[in-house]
Formats: structure tokens, sequence, C-alpha cells
């Protein structure tokens, strides 16, 4: 059975016909198509879709060359289109990553920066003596006993100012637990 008897019964719709097109040439075009995707299972889904689109197609299908030149060219294209869709896919993908990965710092840093200002806005709205006592601690870094000397009180007193401290700012924030890291950052740049 020539190629050209082959194609002719495939193109009534003789399944036998197909069915031994498929079995002569199904290995061959997998090992042929292995040799682009280095995937056997990526190969042989090439491969069978070249096969489907063959039968369903075959009414508007013209091959001017031989049927088996016809389908390891097909193989070829298929794979080619494979790839470059894979190839558009890992494309977006990766714009979509960097999306993602720049659109929340950037939301980050806007929220960041709100609430620097507003740990500045509470630093400022605290008593003098408390302010001070603060700044002095986080800011100078003093520890407790240094600023007591300093300022001429007891250690006692400076835990409580510094308490009253963290609790203004703690409540100016609702309980943010974000708070306790950005006083700090804060106070750098006071």
């Amino acid at each position: 059975m020539t190629n050209k008897t082959v194609w002719k019964d495939i193109k009534r719709g003789d399944s036998n016909a197909f069915q031994t097109l498929f079995h002569l040439h199904y290995k061959p075009l997998c090992y042929y198509t292995l040799q682009f995707t280095k995937n056997m299972p990526e190969a042989e889904d090439i491969v069978q879709e070249v096969f489907v689109k063959l039968w369903t197609r075959r009414d508007t299908i013209e091959i001017k060359t031989s049927l088996k030149a016809y389908l390891y060219r097909s193989s070829h294209n298929a794979y080619i289109d494979q790839f470059r869709k894979q190839k558009l896919k890992e494309e977006l993908l990766d714009t979509l990553k960097k999306e993602a990965l720049s659109n929340p710092l950037e939301e980050d840093n806007s929220v960041l920066n709100e609430k620097n200002d507003k740990i500045k806005t509470l630093i400022d709205a605290l008593p003098p003596r408390c302010k001070k006592i603060l700044l002095l601690n986080k800011y100078d870094g003093y520890k407790h006993r240094e600023i007591a000397e300093k300022l001429g009180i007891s250690i006692k007193t400076v835990e409580k100012q510094l308490g009253t401290a963290f609790k203004k700012i703690r409540e100016g924030f609702n309980d943010d637990g974000l708070f306790l890291i950005l006083i700090k950052r804060v106070l750098k740049h006071c």
C-alpha cells in the first residue's frame, strides 16, 4: 500500500488506513521530535497532536510532498509552535512576577512612610520629659541607668516614662504590631 493510496483512503474517512499510518510512523516521529523537546512525553504529545489534526482536517489538507515528509514537517512545526507558546508564557510569567514583586514594595513604602509620619507626630505629642527620655533611649542608645544619671532621676522613673511613651504610641496605632519596628527606624532619622 503506497502513501498516496493510504492518504486517499484517509481522506475518504477510512480509520483502518489511518491506524496503519499511525502505527507505521508514530514511534519514528516521536524519536525525531525528541531531538527538539529532550522530553519523551512532550514529544509524544506533539506527535499525537499532529495525527489528531491530520485526521480531523483530512478534508482540507492538501499534501503536495510525500505523506511521510508532511508528517515530519508537521511534527517540527508543532514543536516550534509549542516552543513559542511556552516562551511567551514564561515571558508573561516573568513580567507578572516582576510586577507582583515591585508593586507591593511601592505600596509598602508608602504605607511605611505614612506610619513614619504618624510615629513622628505621636512622639512630638508626648510630654517634653517623656519625649526626651524616649529619644535618649532609642535615638542616642542610652541605657536606663545612664538616662537616670544624666537627668538626675530614678531608674524607675525612666522605666515609667518609657512605658508611658510606648503606651501612647501603641494606642495611636491601635495595637498595630509594626509600630515597634517603625519607632526604631523613625528615631534614627529624628
